[in-house]
């Protein structure tokens, strides 16, 4: 891409705000055959806005996201928003129980407890129908998961790989400790993929209303990790031609951590245009030249007009990204941070609040969750640009893990997600410059500290 001037290792790249302005090829859409012609496109581009300064915006961010590589951009599929545990597993076991021919199964996080029972009794059951599960979990993520929970699958025929295992006798060759599969991924058939924040734990159990959680026994147990909070996160269910690109990115994952080899089932059967969304399935690996989707997010926020709506679970910002939001904010765009208020790391929420001075004098609006675990990886940008995947706004997912977003184009997805946003919103403190100069000493030397870390967390 001609707007990257790639760094060193261990570096995130530059992105030259000018040229992501305007980008300078045509746009070229694809679907459940390959390529649409150009009169197709027209139409399709048509059909998904509604004229005046809209219909710029849109073609912009359009343009802009074909410019960045990768997969390519996909018409013709559904999308459904998935919000908290409870909607994302029904509709996930749903799909599981309906499962014909194969299940590709990739999490961060499988706990021993009772969500990660349901879904371990779940595949089991598949299996010995004769539905092929392939699972891959992240060995780190999982470390406190004993082998033997997972062992009724290994013996049922399900191919289980641990990414990166942490015992190195088990260590394959160019192993990374540091390198980690954050990825939530689950692909049914190839035909319906779930992409977003939501790992397999009972933390997950209620929804992010006290009320729901107060009458869950499982929330109630899963509550002791996070003294009674519930969580909120944010997750996808796609029908439709990207579906191929995201069992794609699983098998990408799955030879090169040099799992057995995957045959007899079909893992990308032909596919219809089945909606009228516009997705792009982006991943992201260590060992990637850069981010794409860091990359993609802070493009969109260069080239915004009107909005800038981020929630994020672990807010670490680069000089570029945070340049960025200010920039943004200083041309008169809205830009709001919908952060935690609470959080699962102190290191992480102390060295994330370090930033939110000089954020607020430049006009950045920063909301925190109060009455649940905000855990939730999204954006909405001018209405027509939106993501949702498993990728925090810190270093280690930009330059550590492999992450996996979707990338949904339109306005009909974006009026969803700014709904969504307004909704978490009513359950959130704005913090003010006024009151955050009223904080204690304490509270400015545990930022201060924290700080000194955000380039490993």
């Amino acid at each position: 891409m001609t707007s990257l001037l790639l760094v060193g290792c261990g570096s995130l790249p530059r992105i030259n705000p000018d040229m992501a302005l305007s980008p300078p090829h045509p746009i070229q859409l694809e679907g459940a055959h390959g390529p649409i012609s150009k009169q197709r496109s027209e139409a399709i581009l048509a059909g998904l806005k509604s004229g005046g300064n809209t219909t710029n915006i849109f073609e912009s961010h359009l343009a802009l996201e074909q410019e960045l590589g990768g997969s390519p951009l996909m018409v013709g599929n559904k999308v459904e928003l998935l919000i908290d545990g409870p909607a994302t597993y029904d509709s996930m076991f749903a799909s599981i129980s309906a499962g014909k021919d194969h299940i590709n199964m990739e999490t961060f996080i499988l706990e021993a407890d009772e969500i990660g029972q349901r879904f371990v009794d779940a595949l089991l059951v598949k299996q010995q129908a004769g539905v092929q599960v392939n699972l891959i979990y992240d060995s780190v993520g999982s470390l406190s998961t004993p082998k033997q929970f997972l062992q009724p699958l290994v013996d049922a025929g399900v191919n289980v790989l641990e990414y990166n295992p942490v015992n190195p006798l088990n260590a394959r060759k160019d192993w990374e400790l540091n390198e980690r599969d954050h990825r939530k991924l689950l692909v049914v058939d190839g035909r319906i993929a779930y992409v977003g924040g939501i790992n397999i734990s009972s933390v997950y159990s209620s929804g992010s209303s006290r009320r729901s959680f107060a009458s869950s026994t499982a929330g109630k147990r899963a509550a002791h990790k996070t003294d009674g909070m519930a969580w909120r996160d944010t997750h996808l269910r796609m029908e439709g031609p990207v579906v191929a690109e995201f069992q794609k990115l699983f098998m990408a994952t799955w030879e090169k951590q040099k799992g057995d080899a995957l045959g007899g089932r079909d893992y990308y059967p032909q596919l219809s245009n089945v909606g009228g969304e516009v997705v792009r399935a982006v991943g992201s690996s260590p060992n990637d030249p850069y981010s794409l989707i860091y990359v993609a997010l802070l493009s969109a926020i260069n080239s915004s007009l009107s909005q800038v709506y981020i929630t994020n679970a672990y807010f670490i910002p680069d000089a570029q990204l945070l340049a960025a939001l200010k920039d943004a904010a200083a041309r008169g765009v809205d830009v709001r941070l919908l952060l935690p208020g609470r959080s699962d790391s102190n290191l992480v929420f102390y060295a994330s609040r370090s930033f939110y001075r000089e954020l607020l004098n430049s006009g950045v609006k920063i909301y925190e969750r109060q009455d649940a675990l905000l855990h939730a990886k999204t954006a909405m940008i001018d209405g027509v640009w939106s993501t949702v995947g498993s990728t925090n706004l810190d270093w280690r997912s930009f330059l550590n893990n492999q992450e996996i977003n979707a990338v949904v184009l339109g306005e009909n997805f974006g009026v969803r997600m700014r709904a969504m946003f307004e909704q978490d919103l009513q359950s959130s403190k704005q913090i003010t410059i006024e009151n955050w100069n009223e904080r204690s000493l304490i509270l400015r030397l545990k930022e201060a500290g924290a700080r000194l870390w955000v380039r490993l967390l």
